[in-house]
Protein backbone atom coordinates (compact mmCIF):
# COMPACT_ATOMS: atom_id res chain seq x y z
CA UNK A 1 0.00 0.00 0.00
CA UNK A 2 1.14 3.69 0.58
CA UNK A 3 3.61 5.07 2.77
CA UNK A 4 1.94 7.78 5.00
CA UNK A 5 3.21 10.74 7.34
CA UNK A 6 0.89 11.51 10.22
CA UNK A 7 2.07 15.02 11.59
CA UNK A 8 0.14 15.97 15.06
CA UNK A 9 1.65 16.74 18.52
CA UNK A 10 -0.68 14.41 20.29
CA UNK A 11 0.74 10.90 20.52
CA UNK A 12 -2.63 9.47 21.62
CA UNK A 13 -3.64 10.92 18.12
CA UNK A 14 -0.54 9.53 16.05
CA UNK A 15 -1.10 6.56 17.91
CA UNK A 16 -4.68 6.23 16.96
CA UNK A 17 -4.35 7.34 13.58
CA UNK A 18 -0.82 4.78 12.64
CA UNK A 19 -3.27 1.86 14.15
CA UNK A 20 -6.34 2.39 11.67
CA UNK A 21 -3.77 3.19 8.77
CA UNK A 22 -1.55 0.18 9.30
CA UNK A 23 -5.00 -2.25 9.80
CA UNK A 24 -5.66 -0.91 6.15
CA UNK A 25 -1.96 -1.73 4.86
CA UNK A 26 -0.29 1.25 5.00
CA UNK A 27 3.35 2.00 6.23
CA UNK A 28 3.21 4.74 8.70
CA UNK A 29 5.67 7.58 9.49
CA UNK A 30 5.24 10.09 12.25
CA UNK A 31 6.23 13.47 13.50
CA UNK A 32 5.18 15.49 16.55
CA UNK A 33 6.02 18.90 15.52
CA UNK A 34 6.31 21.08 12.39
CA UNK A 35 9.57 21.15 11.86
CA UNK A 36 10.21 17.08 12.23
CA UNK A 37 7.29 17.12 9.64
CA UNK A 38 9.33 19.14 6.83
CA UNK A 39 12.41 16.93 7.83
CA UNK A 40 10.70 13.75 7.72
CA UNK A 41 9.03 14.42 4.12
CA UNK A 42 12.08 14.26 2.48
CA UNK A 43 13.56 11.62 4.71
CA UNK A 44 10.86 9.33 4.19
CA UNK A 45 8.82 10.73 0.89
CA UNK A 46 5.48 9.32 1.94
CA UNK A 47 2.47 9.49 -0.58
CA UNK A 48 0.09 11.27 1.73
CA UNK A 49 0.88 13.82 4.74
CA UNK A 50 -1.86 13.57 7.42
CA UNK A 51 -1.27 17.00 9.20
CA UNK A 52 -2.88 18.50 12.28
CA UNK A 53 -3.35 22.50 12.46
CA UNK A 54 -2.55 23.37 15.76
CA UNK A 55 1.36 22.41 16.99
CA UNK A 56 3.22 24.33 19.35
CA UNK A 57 6.04 25.29 17.14
CA UNK A 58 4.56 25.91 13.80
CA UNK A 59 1.21 26.08 12.34
CA UNK A 60 0.06 23.27 9.99
CA UNK A 61 -0.93 25.82 7.60
CA UNK A 62 3.07 26.91 7.43
CA UNK A 63 3.74 23.10 7.20
CA UNK A 64 1.27 23.04 4.22
CA UNK A 65 2.40 26.13 2.70
CA UNK A 66 6.18 24.70 2.82
CA UNK A 67 5.62 21.62 1.67
CA UNK A 68 3.92 22.77 -1.41
CA UNK A 69 6.28 25.37 -1.97
CA UNK A 70 9.05 22.91 -1.76
CA UNK A 71 6.99 19.91 -3.44
CA UNK A 72 4.27 21.49 -5.29
CA UNK A 73 2.76 17.71 -5.98
CA UNK A 74 2.42 16.99 -2.63
CA UNK A 75 -0.36 15.07 -1.27
CA UNK A 76 -1.53 16.45 2.05
CA UNK A 77 -5.07 16.15 4.28
CA UNK A 78 -5.66 18.00 7.48
CA UNK A 79 -7.04 16.73 9.90
CA UNK A 80 -8.06 19.17 12.64
CA UNK A 81 -10.73 19.88 15.42
CA UNK A 82 -11.43 23.20 13.83
CA UNK A 83 -14.22 22.19 11.74
CA UNK A 84 -15.07 26.02 10.92
CA UNK A 85 -15.93 26.64 7.05
CA UNK A 86 -13.56 29.14 6.60
CA UNK A 87 -10.80 26.69 7.97
CA UNK A 88 -12.02 24.24 5.32
CA UNK A 89 -11.89 26.93 2.60
CA UNK A 90 -8.05 28.22 4.02
CA UNK A 91 -6.95 24.88 3.87
CA UNK A 92 -7.81 23.90 0.54
CA UNK A 93 -6.73 27.49 -1.13
CA UNK A 94 -3.47 26.38 0.73
CA UNK A 95 -3.28 23.63 -1.14
CA UNK A 96 -4.82 20.40 0.40
CA UNK A 97 -6.32 17.37 -0.58
CA UNK A 98 -9.06 17.00 1.70
CA UNK A 99 -10.04 18.59 5.19
CA UNK A 100 -11.43 16.13 7.77
CA UNK A 101 -12.66 16.94 11.10
CA UNK A 102 -11.39 15.46 14.95
CA UNK A 103 -12.63 12.78 15.96
CA UNK A 104 -12.18 10.68 13.16
CA UNK A 105 -13.52 7.69 12.80
CA UNK A 106 -11.80 4.52 11.18
CA UNK A 107 -13.74 4.08 8.65
CA UNK A 108 -13.81 7.73 8.14
CA UNK A 109 -10.07 8.10 7.96
CA UNK A 110 -9.72 5.30 5.66
CA UNK A 111 -12.08 6.50 3.10
CA UNK A 112 -10.33 9.98 3.06
CA UNK A 113 -7.07 8.47 2.72
CA UNK A 114 -8.30 6.37 -0.39
CA UNK A 115 -9.53 8.89 -2.13
CA UNK A 116 -6.34 11.36 -1.41
CA UNK A 117 -4.28 8.96 -2.99
CA UNK A 118 -6.55 7.61 -5.50
CA UNK A 119 -6.99 11.11 -6.84
CA UNK A 120 -4.64 13.19 -8.54
CA UNK A 121 -2.46 15.95 -6.64
CA UNK A 122 -3.69 19.48 -6.33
Amino acid sequence: MASIMIVDDSNYTRRTHRRILESDGHVVHEAASGLSAIEGFFAHKPDLVLLDLTMEDMSGLEVLRQLRALQPDARVVVISADVQRSTSQIVSDSGAMGFLGKPVTAEGLIETVRAALGGSPS
